[in-house]
């Protein structure tokens, strides 16, 4: 599995990235996946590339790249419940200080550099994001509705875009929320608003969840819904990036 680690120029820099694409020559759909608070990291580059392995041409950008190049903070290898108080201490700061201008005025330049790569075809793309990175999903799909054809967020607080974000969406979406994130109400509110946008959309509890079940290096990993993501993820790419 070929795989690179990128620059993207951006308003306010250089932001440093991971690539994964099938080997072969040959162009391919493109997928900006947006990492979780953690960032680039061994976990996330094994996403990348079992999905790049299934076609796909997969960027996954530093979202903290003014604060320096990945690793932005030192993580263990293993981010159990011992260690996150203190990691998040160091990563808040980080997380406030990305505005939504930032997100937006990042997220034109990710896709700008995605859809200019040799390997990656001239059709739609489709963005997808794990915890913070989902609600950063959810705003870049609605800044781009032209581009972007499909959208997922999970474990994600993708309520939090708002119903002026939301109601703006066109792609296709999938959002796969964590039990321990989400009440069935607040799950129900949100879905109210993706029916009142006339969209094409899923978005589920996950049961017996935590916030962060993908993530394989935390405690809060559970293999099963990290195949139902695959099993729900795979279906709304095929669908929506392929031709024909």
């Amino acid at each position: 599995m070929p795989t690179k680690t990128l620059q993207i120029p951006t308003a306010d820099g250089q932001a440093d990235a991971f690539a994964a694409f099938p080997d072969g020559g040959e162009r391919h759909p493109g997928v900006l996946m947006y990492p979780d608070g953690f960032g680039i990291r061994p976990v996330l580059r094994e996403m990348a590339c079992e999905l790049a392995g299934h076609g796909y041409y997969v960027l996954v950008p530093n979202l903290f790249y003014r604060h320096g190049p990945t690793p932005v903070i030192e993580l263990p290898d293993h981010i159990g419940e011992d260690v996150r108080p203190a990691i998040f201490a160091k990563l808040m700061p980080l997380i406030e200080a990305h505005t939504a201008n930032r997100v937006l005025t990042d997220a034109d330049a990710y896709l700008r550099f995605l859809t200019t790569q040799p390997e990656v075809g001239t059709g739609p793309v489709a963005v997808t994001g794990y915890c913070i990175g989902g609600l950063l999903a959810i705003r870049t799909a609605a800044a781009h509705p032209d581009q972007v054809a499909a959208v997922a967020g999970f474990h994600s607080p993708a309520g939090a875009a708002g119903p002026d974000v939301l109601s703006r969406l066109t792609a296709r979406i999938h959002l796969g929320h964590a039990e321990g994130d989400l009440t069935p109400e607040a799950l129900g509110k949100l879905n109210q608003v993706l029916d009142a946008a006339a969209v094409d959309y899923t978005s589920e509890i996950y049961p017996g969840t935590i916030h962060g079940f993908t993530m394989s290096d935390t405690d809060a990993f559970n293999p099963a819904a990290l195949q139902r993501h695959w099993d729900r993820l795979l279906p709304l790419l095929r669908g929506t990036l392929w031709q024909g």
